[in-house]
């Protein structure tokens, strides 16, 4: 194989063909990362806003702006609910950010984060059916440090314009803290997606693996590798979905959380490592050597690899072991020498690797659901519905050890994650509009569609221009270079 194509419709087969299986990981990373910064300097960015109401005349702009919208304003005047009839408030999710830990990049300035958050509303409207605004935010005080206070008010400000509000890539403590306050004192469901949505994902995946391992969550031992918002959320979550918390560990930077661990105890800003302290790792393991032998699945939202989760540790697992490494833009191992090491199912967070257990497959759905039924928040419960509904997906087609929970680019699996989001919704009695599961799979379904469509019609047309092949060869070139 010659050439790549600039769809990269053949990435995976194009790298397996010019790069030996050990460089081919960093290869396609240095690769990915190097296209990025090129494309959205040659589109600058990748999002933008266009009316979905039609303008057949000037005289029509007497009907969307004055005098004529006037009635629009005195109708929310009068019930404000109408605001999501009324406006595309209905369909509209915020992505708010500090930049403070941007994927695995840490603090990125004031700005650092809108590619990632441009990202997001990328794949809210293709993927979801839903519009986004990227925003990040100023919430730093005059020493320079972010304040959630001031991230905190800006999204109680906010709420009036937007149907949810997605939370991103935020630092600890402040992302607790955060997400904590605004899901109690706002009426529009508020997502911290690098935890929850994480968290749904992984347990999607983590179901499915247990059903090929032949194994249940009441008895498998797990260990979490990384203490942070992610994690502490999967286990959480885990622990909701029937994990015994005794055969639970997780490590944070200075090792096994567990009761005898006082520096926790004693870190206000610590509170939900503390908590997981004092009902897990009965035995007080300290080190990966002691708390991976016999262990059943391994879950790692640490620092991007390689290198960060040893093979002999792996080596150590029980049989049918199940290893996920999911930071990004680098997973802590790669999956040749995880499977290498005796890993019967590995997944990670790449979209060019088997097994994505990307919160991408989880965010789109949830907040389409969420905002078909009008919901004031989206419970733990809803997350959890919406992990067995990708889970039913992915066992309703075929499921195998390379491929234990659905691909993105998968028909329908987005419209029933919303519905059976949505009807979960109706059932924990938070949503304001009431719909059966059929109506609420045809309209995230046909809003999916159109969005697509108009996407692709832009495509077709020329008014977004096709990828420069010179841009394509240029990122390659610099490829060969880092190998």
């Amino acid at each position: 194989m010659d050439e790549l194509k600039s769809d990269l419709s053949n990435l995976q087969q194009y790298f397996e063909a010019h790069y030996p299986s050990e460089k081919r990981a960093a290869a396609q990373t240095a690769f990915l990362k190097k296209l990025s910064e090129l494309a959205h300097t040659h589109y600058q960015g990748k999002m933008q806003t266009l009316p979905k109401a039609g303008i057949w005349d000037f005289n029509w702009f007497n009907v969307w702006y004055t005098p004529g919208v006037s009635s629009v304003s005195t109708t929310i005047r009068d019930h404000q609910d109408r605001s999501f009839e009324l406006s595309n408030r209905g369909n509209l999710v915020a992505v708010v950010s500090d930049s403070t830990r941007v994927l695995g990049d840490g603090d990125c300035g004031l700005a650092g984060g809108l590619g990632v958050m441009e990202g997001k509303a990328m794949l809210m409207k293709y993927l979801g059916g839903c519009d986004a605004l990227a925003l990040c935010v100023n919430n730093r005080d005059p020493e320079g440090k972010p304040d959630p206070r001031r991230l905190i008010e800006f999204v109680k400000m906010l709420e009036p314009s937007v149907g949810a509000v997605n939370l991103e890539d935020i630092s600890q403590p402040n992302c607790y803290r955060v997400l904590d306050e605004l899901r109690a004192s706002c009426s529009i469901p508020v997502w911290h997606d690098d935890a929850q949505g994480t968290a749904c994902v992984t347990l999607a995946g983590l179901l499915n693996a247990l059903e090929l391992a032949g194994k249940s969550m009441e008895n498998i031992r797990t260990v979490l590798f990384g203490a942070g918002a992610s994690n502490t959320t999967i286990a959480s979550i885990l622990l909701q979905s029937g994990l015994d918390p005794k055969n639970l560990v997780v490590f944070d930077s200075k090792g096994g959380l567990h009761s005898g661990r006082k520096d926790l105890a004693q870190n206000p800003d610590k509170f939900k490592q503390w908590a997981l302290a004092q009902i897990s790792n009965p035995k007080r393991f300290d080190s990966m050597e002691e708390a991976m032998p016999g262990a059943d699945v391994l879950i790692s939202l640490s620092r991007p690899g390689p290198g960060t989760i040893k093979p002999g540790w792996i080596s150590l697992m029980a049989p049918k072991a199940i290893v996920f490494a999911c930071a990004n833009p680098v997973p802590e191992i790669y999956p040749h020498e995880a499977r290498a090491a005796g890993a019967y199912i590995v997944a990670t967070g790449r979209g060019d690797f088997p097994n994505q257990i990307n919160n991408s497959l989880g965010f789109p759905g949830i907040l389409k659901g969420s905002l078909l039924a009008r919901a004031s928040q989206i419970t733990d419960g809803m997350a959890i519905r919406a992990a067995h509904s990708l889970a039913d997906f992915a066992r309703q087609r075929g499921i195998d050890p390379q491929n234990i929970i659905p691909r993105m680019d998968e028909n329908g699996v987005f419209a029933q994650e919303a519905a059976d989001v949505a009807v979960q919704a109706v059932q924990e009695g938070v949503a304001r509009h009431e719909l059966t599961h059929d109506e609420a799979f045809a309209q995230a379904e046909a809003d999916i569609q159109a969005a697509r469509r108009i996407c692709h019609k832009m495509m077709d047309d020329g008014s977004i221009a096709p990828p420069p092949v010179q841009m394509i060869e240029e990122a390659l070139a610099y490829t060969r270079t880092q190998i």
